[in-house]
């Protein structure tokens, strides 16, 4: 009998590594279900957060310190708030008797505000409006409307169909590319490309210069995914000969919030760029149906009947 195996028949001992920011019925229904160990901070490093999952039977947390150190965890089942898990190799979960389960379409509603908020703010130009005092001769320049443009979005999963349905509402022609379309005349006549794609071998390094350079002249592009699957210098190089006339970027591979980051600075650095810190998902919807999910799926393996396995 496994470790896992014998989980199931004791009291269990459940170890959250980080500040989850659980409401209080959660964590009355997640102590109802083993010996649960909170941490209300972030670990100060992969080997530190190592150390306090190292015992646990049930780790339920965020991607810090799990990205680095899953493959040194055995016998162990993982319950994730969050829907990208495309850092995991198949291979060593299953020889390291690794179970996980993520929280599929938990972040939708703020992703796609996120992602319907920057189309708004690269073709209406929002940013440079917002109280601004120097417009010369009272004659601001004329901006682009949102209707009839041709959005193209990239993956048509939970949020890259919510988004579309926004778009639609807005009157914009939307068109989604999806796996084993031919990627570059999906996007040859659009307006606006937005990146929803999960990350997985198909995906990994797919936006390359060839896709960027390919684009329509003065088109946009947006972005909530990890650098796996674009390739940020031919971002770049396509805004500075002016093939991109502008892109909106969450870095999705940065610490959530860590605005020292070096990727982070450099996106900072392009004028052409909005970019944020790893925060298109912050909201309180997306932490109260995260945290759901995440206990569900707890839940669910302590059952026998797990779901959203990865």
């Amino acid at each position: 009998m496994t470790k896992l195996e014998k989980v199931k028949k004791i009291i269990p001992k459940i170890v959250i590594p980080l500040d989850l920011e659980l409401f209080p019925d959660q964590i009355a229904r997640i102590k109802k279900l083993g010996d649960v160990k909170f941490y209300n901070d972030w670990a100060k490093s992969p080997d530190d957060w190592f150390d306090r999952v190292k015992d646990a039977d049930i780790i339920c947390g965020g991607k810090f310190g799990l990205k680095e150190r899953y493959q040194d965890l055995e016998d162990v089942f993982i319950s994730l708030p969050f829907v990208g898990t495309g850092f995991f190799d198949k291979d060593i979960l299953r020889k390291r008797n690794i179970v996980v389960s993520r929280s599929p379409g938990c972040n939708k509603v703020a992703v796609s505000e996120w992602i319907v908020g920057m189309i708004f703010n690269l073709l209406r130009r929002l940013p440079f409006y917002i109280n601004n005092s120097t417009l010369e001769n009272h004659l601001p320049p004329v901006e682009e409307s949102l209707k009839d443009k041709h959005v193209v979005i990239l993956g048509q999963g939970d949020v890259g169909s919510r988004v579309g349905n926004i778009c639609k509402a807005l009157e914009m022609e939307v068109s989604y590319f999806k796996r084993n379309d031919n990627l570059l005349n999906s996007v040859k006549n659009a307006d606006v490309i937005v990146d929803a794609l999960s990350s997985n071998p198909s995906t990994k390094g797919l936006l390359n210069e060839k896709f960027f350079l390919s684009l329509k002249k003065g088109s946009y592009f947006i972005t909530v995914t990890g650098t796996e699957i674009y390739d940020t210098e031919a971002i770049i190089k396509a805004l500075d000969k002016e093939i991109l006339a502008g892109a909106a970027m969450d870095a999705g591979s940065i610490k959530v919030g860590d605005t020292a980051d070096p990727y982070y600075q450099t996106l900072l650095k392009h004028p052409k760029i909005l970019a944020t810190p790893h925060i298109a998902y912050n909201t309180w919807n997306t932490k109260r149906v995260a945290n759901d999910m995440m206990i569900d799926n707890v839940e669910a393996w302590l059952n026998k009947k797990p779901i959203n396995l990865v």
